[in-house]
């Protein structure tokens, strides 16, 4: 059996090294490093395959969701509610531009933003909602839409676990994660489903206004050469970093499809056991994308369970281990520790086992074999 990764980018590469080489090779021999052809070449099929109006390549994911909440007049002090249970990049760019983080309780089934937590949030101070696709699975969009509408707020979606999953609306329509909302963010770093080779990041919008303004701000607020309409950042995807994902993305579906797989693969082996819970697919099976495969262990040792894989040579990980409202960063007298039951309970139970598109059956037979035999 070969050697069991977390994610096996290196197989990953050899099987698209042919085009990944030449994409890399055309920037070096062309010399056009920052916003050259290949960057335009991904965001025109970036677009194609969302069905998104507008792709704005930045730097990385966090920037990407700084600057989708640029594009809108926020004021310091306008709050932002946003899911506890999380990486803390979703709230750490809302706590930057002097905006108030609002952190709420997720729904025990699926990890994302509970609904009736966001409703009881919701003051005349509240500006956005930042829904997390958490570990590839689409939030209950219709849902925030709703919510959204009713409260006049704006709605960005953090993608950056989910491209390429789709959500189906209660009127039968689907449409990918990330362009649901007014605006939405995705991260390229190495282990996403969509992953190029160093930092990378994009925003999505349908509205032609909003995606005007954040071309700007992503270059310095520049729309005409050394003319700083607007107060801008630093923040471009270079272009071997668009070749790289240029050349993965027409393969993007048939990742998805091997990591869902792989997911089913895993739940059946360890279905029906008292003291596993594997994960919950709300709705069709492509709205979920499997960026993590995450189980909860219930009535059992999660932690010794979890030295147990990586004494045989498992790779596995806790996402996440301490609430964001529980982070030194991010303490505030308004959180109650009644307020997040769910997170709390999370956070001692969930364990994340190696998921990618290179997982073959030996392998997924030889960790779920370790777990019930840590577990029994």
């Amino acid at each position: 059996m070969k050697k069991i990764q977390m994610v096996d980018l290196k197989g990953q590469y050899e099987r698209i090294k042919e085009t990944v080489n030449a994409s890399i090779q055309e920037v070096l021999d062309t010399n056009t490093y920052i916003n050259g052809p290949l960057v335009h070449t991904f965001q025109k099929n970036l677009e194609e395959y969302l069905g998104a109006k507008h792709v704005i390549p930045c730097a990385n994911g966090t920037d990407a969701l700084q600057i989708a909440m640029m594009g809108f007049d926020l004021k310091p002090g306008d709050e932002v509610i946003t899911a506890d249970f999380t990486f803390a990049a979703t709230v750490e760019v809302i706590a930057l531009l002097q905006l108030t983080p609002v952190l709420v309780d997720v729904e025990e089934d699926t990890f994302n933003i509970s609904i009736a937590a966001i409703e009881k949030a919701i003051t005349p101070k509240t500006k956005a909602i930042v829904p997390v696709h958490l570990f590839g699975q689409a939030a209950n969009m219709d849902a925030i839409m709703a919510l959204a509408k009713k409260h006049n707020l704006y709605v960005i979606e953090d993608n950056a676990q989910a491209i390429g999953a789709n959500y189906k609306s209660a009127d039968g329509s689907k449409k990918k994660a990330g362009i649901i909302g007014h605006v939405a963010s995705t991260s390229f770093f190495p282990s996403k489903n969509l992953g190029c080779y160093g930092d990378g990041g994009a925003i999505f919008t349908n509205d032609d206004a909003l995606a005007h303004t954040l071309r700007g701000i992503v270059n310095h607020g520049m729309y005409v050469r050394y003319h700083h309409d607007v107060v801008g950042v630093n923040s471009r995807l270079d272009s071997i970093q668009a070749g790289v994902l240029n050349a993965k993305l027409p393969h993007l579906d048939n990742y998805n499809e091997a990591r869902q797989l792989a997911a089913s693969k895993y739940s059946s082996a360890l279905a029906n056991h008292k003291n596993i819970i594997t994960p919950f697919i709300a709705g069709e099976k492509d709205s979920h994308v499997f960026h993590q495969y995450t189980l909860r262990i219930v009535g059992a040792d999660r932690d010794g369970l979890m030295q147990h894989l990586l004494d045989k040579g498992i790779p596995c990980a806790i996402y996440y281990p301490i609430p964001l409202h529980a982070q030194k960063a991010y303490l505030d007298p308004r959180y109650k520790e009644e307020d997040f039951p769910i997170t709390n309970r999370l956070v001692k139970e969930v364990i994340s086992l190696p998921m990618h598109t290179e997982l073959d059956d030996e392998q997924i037979k030889f960790i779920t074999d370790s777990i019930l035999e840590f577990l029994n």
